[in-house]
């Protein structure tokens, strides 16, 4: 569990280091701000539901978004063999597979930023760029991770005792120098524990994305006369 949790890291680190050398950060970052905008947009139902609403802002904020998160990082870097033996394997699995989705988001965003080629950012050069870059059985690994995470958070936040533990470590972890790495497991704690259902949540976030998967990879729609993507 460990060794993959380093490799995600390396792997995201050394992507935003070349999107630093090709200057391509910036565009990277309007790109996940606008695919926050469209997923709100596309999941507007569920997002106003009360209690819907920390896990979709946490998805969204902390796995998706424009976040720098360089220094979560570098804090996990530094410390995952001695919290590997703090924290349940559970809790240890979901920030691996949280990680595998931030490192492959990047890189897929990446990709979509460069078939963009410097051109004004819309749902319609999106969808054209999106096709472009392809890589179908990645973007399925995506969801899937979505999916697996969804309901491994909300395993985690039934072990007994972890809220108790999180909360007791604010401050140990403050004065390590590590407050970042521990306001996101805060946040994806906090984000769970009033979830209830989560299979309710994740099932249509779930199904509505594959969809438009498929939709925007499938070459016998047009997507200049059927773009699925709602207006941001």
């Amino acid at each position: 569990m460990v060794d993959e949790i380093i490799t995600h890291l390396r792997q995201v680190n050394a992507r935003r280091s070349l999107a630093e050398q090709m200057q391509l950060l910036a565009p990277i970052q309007a790109l996940q701000q606008w695919q926050c905008q469209r997923l709100l947009a596309t999941h507007a139902e569920l997002a106003k539901k009360q209690s819907y609403a920390k896990a979709m802002d946490f998805f969204v904020e902390e796995l998706y978004g424009p976040k720098d998160f360089s220094q979560r990082d570098a804090d996990l870097m530094r410390v995952i063999p001695k919290l590997a033996k703090a924290l349940p394997n559970k809790a240890m699995h979901a920030i691996e597979q949280a990680l595998w989705l931030n490192a492959l988001s990047f890189e897929l965003d990446m990709a979509v930023a460069q078939a963009l080629e410097g051109k004004e950012l819309n749902r319609d050069t999106y969808a054209l760029a999106y096709r472009q870059v392809g890589r179908g059985a990645d973007r399925a690994q995506q969801i899937r991770i979505v999916a697996g995470l969804g309901e491994q958070l909300a395993d985690v936040v039934k072990i007994p005792g972890i809220g108790l533990l999180i909360k007791l470590s604010r401050r140990p972890a403050k004065m390590a120098g590590l407050l970042s790495m521990h306001e996101f497991l805060e946040r994806g704690f906090v984000a769970f524990k009033d979830l209830g259902d989560v299979k309710a949540f994740i099932e249509p976030v779930i199904a509505t994305e594959t969809q438009l998967n498929q939709q925007l990879l499938n070459p016998d729609i047009d997507l200049t006369t059927e773009n699925p993507l709602p207006y941001v």
